[in-house]
C-alpha cells in the first residue's frame, strides 16, 4: 500500500472537476441559510452526516471490491434528485479520466465501458482508491472529506469569507470525519453478507430540493 496516493486522490488540485461544483453551498448562500462562518460549519456538518456518509459508504464498498454496477444502482436509489444524479455522474466521468491516467487498472477500464456516460462519483472514487492500493477506510476518508471541503472552498468565493476561517471549519470537523469514515467502512464490510441495503442511506431532503432549484437558475457560479 502506498498511503501517499491518498494525498493525491484527496488533493483539491486533482483534475476531477470538483472545482466547478459547490456541493449545494451556492444554493444555501442564495437562500441565506449560509451567511457566515458559523452557518457554514453547520451546513458542512449536516452535509457530512447525510450525503457525505452515503458517499463514504459507497466509496468504501467499491474499494472493498463490491460490484461497481450494483453500487451504482444503489447510489441512484439514494439520490432522489435528478439534478444531483446528473452532477454525480458528470463528476464520476471526470474522475474516471483522471484516475485511469494516474492508476490504470482493468476495473476502471471495465467501468468506463459499462458506464460511458459516467457512474456516480463515489463509486469511481472507491475504485480509484482500490487501483491505487488504498484501503476501504482510505476511500471513506477521501469521500467524507470531499463532502465538506468542496462547500467550504466554494463559500470562500461566494461570500468572500476569509480562507483561514473556512479551513478552520474543516479542522473543527476532523473528529466527525474520523467517526464517519469508520462507520462507513464498517457498513461496507457488511455488504457481502447483507447486500447493498447494509450501506448508509441517510437523506437530506433540503439538499435535494435546493439542487433542483439551483439547476433551474439561469445565472449561477457553480454547476451544482
Amino acid at each position: 500500500m502506498n498511503r501517499a496516493a491518498l494525498l493525491v486522490l484527496a488533493d483539491g488540485r486533482f483534475p476531477a472537476g470538483g472545482h466547478a461544483h459547490s456541493g449545494g453551498a451556492e444554493a444555501a448562500v442564495t437562500a441565506r441559510r449560509v451567511r457566515d462562518v458559523a452557518s457554514l460549519q453547520e451546513f458542512c456538518r449536516g452535509r457530512l452526516h447525510t450525503s457525505g456518509l452515503v458517499a463514504a459508504g459507497l466509496a468504501a464498498a467499491a474499494a472493498a471490491g463490491c460490484d461497481p454496477l450494483l453500487l451504482d444502482e444503489a447510489a441512484d436509489a439514494r439520490t432522489p434528485s435528478p439534478a444531483l444524479r446528473q452532477a454525480a455522474r458528470r463528476l464520476g466521468r471526470q474522475l474516471l479520466r483522471a484516475a485511469r491516467a494516474a492508476w490504470p487498472s482493468p476495473e476502471l477500464d471495465a467501468l468506463a465501458t459499462a458506464r460511458p456516460r459516467g457512474a456516480h462519483q463515489p463509486i469511481i472514487l472507491g475504485l480509484a482508491a482500490r487501483s491505487a492500493n488504498l484501503t476501504p477506510l482510505d476511500a471513506a476518508y477521501a469521500a467524507a472529506y470531499e463532502s465538506v471541503s468542496g462547500p467550504a472552498t466554494a463559500t470562500v468565493r461566494l461570500l468572500s469569507l476569509d480562507p483561514f476561517d473556512a479551513t478552520a471549519v474543516l479542522a473543527r470537523l476532523a473528529a466527525d470525519i474520523d467517526h464517519l469514515a469508520q462507520q462507513a467502512t464498517e457498513a461496507a464490510q457488511r455488504v457481502q453478507a447483507d447486500g447493498v441495503q447494509a450501506l448508509p442511506a441517510a437523506s437530506a431532503p433540503l439538499l435535494d430540493i435546493t439542487a433542483e432549484q439551483h439547476a433551474a437558475r439561469p445565472m449561477r457560479l457553480f454547476a451544482s
